[in-house]
């Protein structure tokens, strides 16, 4: 790997080798990388795009760029911004099971999700974590979207993702009683005592990013 050094003008340079989501990541965080080129012309930039969980110490990334809530691990995040999604389905869907109403309804429906993860909602003050159950799985937004539309399940997908469908009536949302907490972004990197300041500077970068356009897709992440 290329050493990190800082030349006079305060330029970066060496190599800079990040893992950034498909989902969200060409359209909102390959500006940010872009403009960080622009910026620092002796900085070599190794994006990869993949919604998989990258090891980011086996395969030799600087940092990673992730969207949702955080598990935990021995690896250092930092929050740059917030993420607003929300449970989504079908009209069809809906007609034919239902619109679950409370946490324990929630259980018994199909759910359309990532892996194995928990979906968080607000009850009052407090925030629960259910863990649902469903036989469809994909690992980008968009596909579990198609998913959702098709009328398999229900889907915790941002609103830059569903607002579109939402306002053509496409899906509907549901669980609005307990409303997901706002998820966040989060650059990650291996643990140390302090990061490289090419990681500092994407982070700052990004921190900037979100509080010039605190809604970066128009309506929610």
């Amino acid at each position: 790997m290329a050493r990190e050094t800082i030349l006079p003008a305060g330029d970066l340079c060496g190599r800079l080798r990040v893992a950034v989501p498909l989902s969200f990541g060409p359209t909102h965080f390959a500006p940010v990388l872009a403009q960080m080129a622009q910026r620092h012309p002796q900085l070599h930039i190794h994006a990869a795009y993949s919604d998989r969980f990258v090891d980011l110490i086996a395969e030799g990334f600087d940092c990673a760029i992730r969207v949702g809530y955080l598990q935990d691990s021995n690896l250092v995040a930092r929050r740059v911004g917030p993420i607003y999604g929300k449970l989504v389905a079908s009209p069809d869907y809906v007609k034919t099971h239902g619109s679950p109403e409370t946490l324990e309804e929630l259980v018994a429906h199909q759910a359309l999700m990532q892996g194995t993860e928990g979906w968080q909602f607000m009850d009052g003050d407090k925030i629960i974590t259910v863990y649902p159950r469903g036989r469809f799985k994909a690992d980008n937004a968009l596909a579990l979207a198609a998913a959702a539309l098709t009328g398999l399940g229900i889907a915790w997908l941002p609103d830059g993702v569903t607002h579109e469908y939402i306002a053509s009536g496409a899906l509907v949302p549901v669980m609005t009683r307990h409303p997901p907490p706002p998820a966040g972004v989060y650059v990650i990197r291996p643990p140390g005592q302090h990061p490289a300041r090419k990681v500092r500077v994407l982070t700052e970068m990004l921190i900037e990013c979100f509080e010039q356009t605190p809604d970066p897709a128009g309506v929610g992440l």
